[in-house]
Formats: C-alpha cells, structure tokens, sequence
C-alpha cells in the first residue's frame, strides 16, 4: 500500500527520527529527512533524501519539502519530530534560548503545515484522505520535573496545535479538498542511546529501579514510537484525527507515594 508514499521526517538522522525513518523504508515508503547534523544524515540508507537544515529557519523548511516533492513526486505525509530544550531555574532562564526552543519545537510544525499542505491535498485527491501528519510531542506536556518550564511549553504546544490543525485542515463547507488528519504522539523514556549516529552511540544500561517505573517492566525504545507512527499514517487510522496518543508502558499513569 505505502509503494508509492512519500514522507518527510523532521530531525530524522537520530533518536526516534531515525527509527521512524528507517521503519517508513522498510514499509516501502519513499522517506525524506530534514536534520541539522550532516554527519548522522550521511549515516542513513542511501534511498533517504538526507536534507541538512534547521527546522526553525522556514526558508529551511520550505526547501526541503520542495526537494521531497522534486525527487520524488509528491508528498503524504509529514512527521514532526524535531524538538530541543533549553532547561534551568526560571529565574535564570536564557529567553532567547527560550524562544529557540519555541521555533524548533513548535513553530517548525507550522511551517511544515504551511508549505506542506498544498502537497498533501495534491497526493490525496484521489483518495479517501489527504495525507497525514504526525506530530511528535512528550509525556513532559502532561506532567513535570522541576526546571522544565521550556521544553514542557513547546510540547504542550505541540498537543495543542495538533487538534487545532486536525480542525483546520479537515473537511469544511467551505472548502472541497480531501481532509489531512493530524494526530501527535507523547512518548515518555525513550532510550535513544544506540539510536544516536556512530561517533555519539552508546549502549543502554538501565536499573532495576528504571524498569520498575514502567508497569511495562522496561523502559521504551524507538521502534515502540516509530511503530505508532506507522500506524496513524496508514488508511487504518482514517477515522483517527486530533489525539494525543501517550506511549510511555503506563509510567504517568502510576501513582507514587512517599515514604
């Protein structure tokens, strides 16, 4: 089904990008990925379109998604991965770095829907749906640790944009064009340690205590993130548009007390 499908994955060299890439390839799907580090771009599979760029920069992202659609003809799908933080005491916080968090994390998303849309309702114009698009947000957006003020306004922007572009870009009166269903994905641990390119891999080592956090009994891996994305791609999830699906083996839905 996914021969002819085309997706551009944001921060796709490392991490849980590069799952979601190489899981989109080995689903038949023609990949692009967008990633600010040149080296762990080079490290993909050669059928990747390997576009090197900040997502916060629009122009950036702009481009990329006209060489997606130059090389490979249209345009299905977009996954939103791409995130930072810039943690620390509030009272010390670098608003700048602030603000950078806010342009990666989640005005990248706006830019991709932006220049993206055209081309997902081109791809979809045959079909029941105008492509998708997937956003990667954090279990972080629902829940804390002190210090985290940034990254968890970026990724509870990130749920929040979803359903307000689910809402968008979704059938309208006023509009004849196929709906593109938009849905985002909290993880929570994911370890990305042998995720991560050759000169930066490390191996996994987790504790007793690690596991225990997780009703699961382990800590998550990127397939676990990459799998989900394939699915609310796909035609199966058609009737699937504007959620948060929080993956993270139950670990903020365990209640703690202390001793």
């Amino acid at each position: 089904m996914a021969a002819d499908r085309v997706a551009l994955v944001t921060a796709g060299a490392q991490g849980i990008g590069r799952a979601v890439v190489l899981a989109l390839s080995a689903s038949d799907w023609r990949v692009a990925a967008l990633d600010i580090d040149a080296e762990a771009l080079a490290e993909l599979p050669e059928s990747v379109l390997g576009v090197v760029g900040d997502v916060g920069d629009e122009a950036v992202v702009a481009e990329a998604i006209a060489r997606t659609v130059e090389r490979f003809g249209r345009l299905d799908a977009i996954v939103n991965n791409a995130g930072i933080n810039a943690n620390g005491p509030v009272e010390s916080l670098d608003l700048d770095a602030v603000r950078r968090v806010f342009d990666v994390s989640l005005v990248g998303i706006l830019a991709t829907a932006k220049h993206g849309v055209a081309h997902l309702r081109a791809a979809g114009a045959t079909g029941k749906t105008g492509g998708a698009i997937v956003n990667i947000a954090s279990s972080r957006a629902l829940m804390s640790e002190p210090d985290t003020e940034a990254y968890s306004a970026a990724k509870g922007g990130v749920i929040a944009v979803t359903h307000a572009l689910a809402m968008s870009l979704g059938t309208r009166e006023d509009r004849d064009s196929p709906a593109i269903r938009v849905n985002a994905i909290s993880p929570g641990w994911i370890e990305t340690g042998p995720w991560q390119k050759v000169s930066g891999r490390r191996d996994a080592t987790h504790s007793d205590a690690d596991r225990q956090q997780h009703p699961v009994g382990r800590v998550g891996t990127p397939q676990d993130i990459a799998e989900a994305v394939l699915y609310l791609l796909d035609d199966r999830a058609g009737f699937i548009t504007g959620q948060n699906l929080v993956i993270d083996g139950g670990m903020t839905k365990k209640m703690i007390y202390a001793e």
